[in-house]
């Protein structure tokens, strides 16, 4: 028989269900064939309840049988998974949806669904507790799963997602401080932007602390001699590294070259272990001087921001005089980059730090673990990889986990499946100390720790099968416990027990081989990041480990449990040497006030020296990290509505990201104030009511801030790069630079007009010179290219554009503008459908903005 005539006769009895034939289905076609099905997701109704009631929205499953026989009235499902989640039980169209486990679900035929003829299509109406929509809250990676044959899933390849028209995407917390989505909008606020001469941008990115410029310039004719410490050998091959694209491939330094010298020496009037001093002299060359290599290193990042934007191979370098002293403003510049929601290649996590080092941030918080996946090899627990890191399709996870964020039924999807070996973890982390980043990893306990418990009850069950004595020795969960929680995620089985002690068995093996790795490395660990976020309420409540627990610790409540687990997790640090980080619930304890909830400060471990990152700005929590810092706790500053780049730019359907928290533009992460963030508005420093300030004490405990970018929408690099970047160069100004001058004006009207020279200035000077250089430098860095402001004035149409210095092109035919299109120099006097794109110096377009001029 041919192999089209067999694979037509599977595939007949394949929907017949004859068992024969299934057999030998099973031997032709392997798990990733696709299903012969077209499958189509759209929003029918997006409604929004009044205020305190529950909303939701409606869309419908379009079901299209593409193959030559009919799809059985019975005997299979669609498997698939959803951010946007989905109510559950009987829907139209005859069928029932059924949540497997989190944001799994899976539709099934019921009575009454007739079989489907080929060609013909049904309608499905879900239920979706959202009214705020884009590609990433749609469905995601459905697979077809035959009764017959449970354990194989066929993706539906021909899967399509209709996003609805923005002017239907009605968000229910909008507010005039909201980006802006269409075009209007997009022109009113970039209003305030003006052009700034490059001459009177910074000469250096993040902005300096203070500089000079002198008289006369600086020329190498050829590569300068290096003079440097000894200490110094990585600065200088990073210099040297620098300065070569400007030189020919055979040119050789000349004695007569003004040199380039790096020092460490004692930066006048500058304490920070980071505070360096560039000069350019004419005559005597360039000289970095830095407290530490640190500072050296950061000093010739800034060399290479006064370097010559077109490098010309066999030119001559000039360099303008100037001197500048330059030191953070906080000691703690990180990324939060999360790898276990959706695995990321070791070659992007590299990428990620040649990014940091650039813009100066120095902490790169690796987010190793959570539910859906553990990234990093363990000496001694090969099935935290074999199991935990591993997701594909499957009924009950003998084996590995169930899919989750758009990884579908391939066990072997990229993004799904994957992780870090030692030698992996270690040439990263020498990677990053090469480049003064400090790896903070996060091991999250006792939340959000689902992939370890399910590794460690593989192991038991396969222990127990060869007989071992110690099966449970590793446990993380106590069998006999009934108690009933959902977790943020929707999880009912994601929490460590604190009762057991083979939990603190498990978190000594992890803790000790995390502190071997980094000691291999060269690198000591010096902190770790415990997680301790979103645990949640009806935990442990019928653990009879934490039963026994509580009776013996005579505890009269479950949040006491919380601060007996946390303790012995320090202890099991302390004993290694290092620090406790995590999330603000680490320090937080949940009371009410006045019939509400509230998080307040735990006084249990104000004293043990924890740093709390803190998230949490959102409704009655917006003064928390204040709160925490004011009490004695080091804070790290991550508000989610600011400096979470997860989140999607603006309501528009196209734009990528969550929104659970807010959207979040460039100038939200601009805008963001650390010492004042209960304000009234950006440009009011009337304090809200009811809202606490940061007092001196609490000023001195604040570390810094940190950026976060965590990964349920991330499957591919490009999203990795249009959501972090240019975000990541607000955070890096942040960090980096003094408040500006609007930040401390009382009078609101004074402070507008600062606020706004100082965000043009920013804006030009990334547009300018930030994001050029770095296309050159480090091309392919896909950052978001905005879409152009747009504003219909009489019979024309204006302009304008949220970062300057790109090319802007437009059509007046309703087609997409190219790089042939016509230049906009000025307002458009044409009549037609407008559309107006963004273009990088490469040809690289953004989204194109659209106004219709009859």
């Amino acid at each position: 028989m041919k192999r089209a005539d067999r694979s037509f006769a599977v595939r007949r009895a394949r929907w017949a269900g004859a068992a024969a034939l299934l057999l030998q289905a099973a031997a032709v076609f392997a798990a990733a064939e696709p299903a012969p099905l077209q499958l189509r997701w759209e929003p029918t109704k997006i409604a929004v309840a009044g205020a305190g009631t529950q909303r939701s929205s409606e869309a419908a499953f379009v079901l299209t049988n593409r193959d030559a026989e009919p799809l059985p009235a019975a005997g299979w499902a669609i498997w698939f998974d959803c951010l946007a989640d989905v109510a559950t039980g009987r829907i139209s169209g005859h069928a029932q949806i059924e949540r497997v486990n989190g944001g799994l679900f899976r539709l099934r035929p019921i009575a009454g669904f007739k079989a489907l003829a080929p060609g013909e299509s049904v309608r499905f109406t879900l239920i979706h507790p959202a009214v705020m929509f884009n590609a990433d809250k749609a469905p995601k990676a459905p697979y077809f799963v035959r009764d017959a044959a449970v354990e194989v899933g066929h993706p539906i390849a021909d899967y399509r997602v209709v996003l609805p028209k923005l002017a239907d995407q009605v968000d229910p917390n909008a507010s005039e401080r909201s980006p802006p989505a269409d075009a209007a909008e997009m022109f009113e606020h970039n209003r305030i932007i003006t052009d700034v001469a490059e001459a009177d941008l910074p000469p250096v990115f993040p902005t300096p602390r203070r500089f000079r410029r002198g008289k006369g310039r600086l020329v190498w004719s050829a590569p300068p001699r290096i003079e440097a410490d000894a200490a110094l050998a990585d600065e200088v091959e990073f210099a040297r590294t620098l300065l070569a694209p400007y030189f020919a491939a055979d040119a050789h330094g000349g004695a007569k070259e003004p040199a380039l010298t790096l020092r460490i020496g004692k930066v006048n009037g500058e304490d920070s272990t980071e505070a360096y001093e560039l000069s350019v002299d004419p005559a005597r060359g360039v000289r970095i001087t830095g407290n530490t290599a640190m500072g050296v290193a950061h000093g010739v990042q800034s060399l290479r921001d006064l370097l010559p934007l077109q490098r010309k191979p066999g030119g001559a370098v000039a360099l303008g005089a100037i001197t500048l002293v330059d030191a953070p403003r906080f000691a703690y510049r990180g990324l939060m980059f999360d790898v276990a929601r959706n695995f990321q290649d070791k070659r992007t996590i590299l990428r990620l730090l040649d990014l940091m080092a650039r813009y100066k941030l120095n902490k790169f918080h690796f987010h190793l673990t959570d539910d859906e996946g553990w990234r990093l090899e363990i000496a001694g627990l090969p099935e935290l990889t074999s199991f935990g890191a591993r997701r594909g399709h499957t009924t009950n996870e003998a084996e590995h986990l169930f899919p989750a964020f758009g990884s579908g039924a391939d066990v072997d999807d990229a993004h799904g499946s994957g992780h870090y070996t030692r030698a992996d973890y270690i040439e990263i982390l020498k990677y990053a100390v090469a480049r003064h980043i400090e790896v903070i990893p996060e091991i999250e306990m006792p939340g959000h720790a689902r992939a370890a418990i399910k590794a460690m009850a593989y192991r038991a069950r396969r222990a127990a099968r060869a007989g071992g004595a110690d099966a449970n020795a590793l446990l993380l969960t106590d069998p006999g416990d009934k108690s009933v929680y959902a977790s943020a995620q929707l999880y009912a089985d994601n929490v460590m027990d604190p009762g057991l002690e083979s939990t603190y068995a498990f978190i000594e093996r992890v803790v000790a081989d995390l502190v071997a790795m980094h000691k291999e490395a060269g690198t000591p660990l010096v902190t770790l990041h415990v997680g301790g976020d979103e645990v949640p309420k009806g935990v442990w409540e019928h653990s009879p480990a934490v039963q026994k627990l509580m009776q013996a610790r005579h505890l009269d409540s479950i949040a006491q449990v919380w601060d007996v687990f946390y303790d012995r997790v320090d202890r099991i640090l302390r004993a290694h040497g290092l620090a406790v980080a995590g999330w603000e619930e680490l320090g937080a304890r949940q009371t009410t006030l006045r019939g509400r909830s509230k998080l307040i400060p735990n006084p249990a471990f104000v004293q043990r020296g924890f740093t709390l990152q803190v998230w949490n700005n959102l409704g009655g929590a917006e003064d928390l990290a204040y709160r925490l810092a004011n009490a004695g706790y080091d804070v790290v500053l991550s508000p989610a509505t600011n400096l979470y780049a997860d989140m999607a730019y603006s309501r528009d359907p196209e734009e990528p990201g969550m929104n659970w928290a807010a959207y979040a533009d460039l100038d939200n992460v601009h805008d963001f104030i650390p010492f004042d963030s209960t304000r009234k508005d950006v440009t009011d420093a009337t304090p809200v009511p009811g809202r606490d300030g940061l007092t001196e004490y609490g000023q001195r405990h604040i570390r810094g801030i940190e950026a976060t970018l965590f990964g349920e929408t991330l499957r591919d690099t490009a999203r990795i790069d249009y959501l972090l970047m240019p975000r990541l160069l607000g955070s890096a100004e942040l960090g980096w630079a003094a408040d500006p001058a609007w930040t401390r004006e009382a009078d609101p009207a004074r402070a507008a007009r600062a606020h706004a020279m100082a965000w043009s200035a920013f804006v030009n000077q990334i547009g300018k010179r930030v994001l050029p250089r770095l296309d050159i430098e480090q091309a392919g860095v896909a950052y978001r290219i905005p879409s152009p402001g747009l504003k219909r004035v009489g019979d024309e149409v204006q302009v304008n554009m949220q970062i300057p210095g790109f090319t802007l092109r437009y059509r007046s035919d309703g087609g997409e503008p190219d790089a042939d299109s016509p230049v906009v120099s000025g307002p458009l006097r044409e009549h037609g459908t407008l559309r107006v794109a963004a273009f990088d110096a490469g040809g690289r377009r953004g989204r194109s903005s659209r106004v219709d001029v009859p």
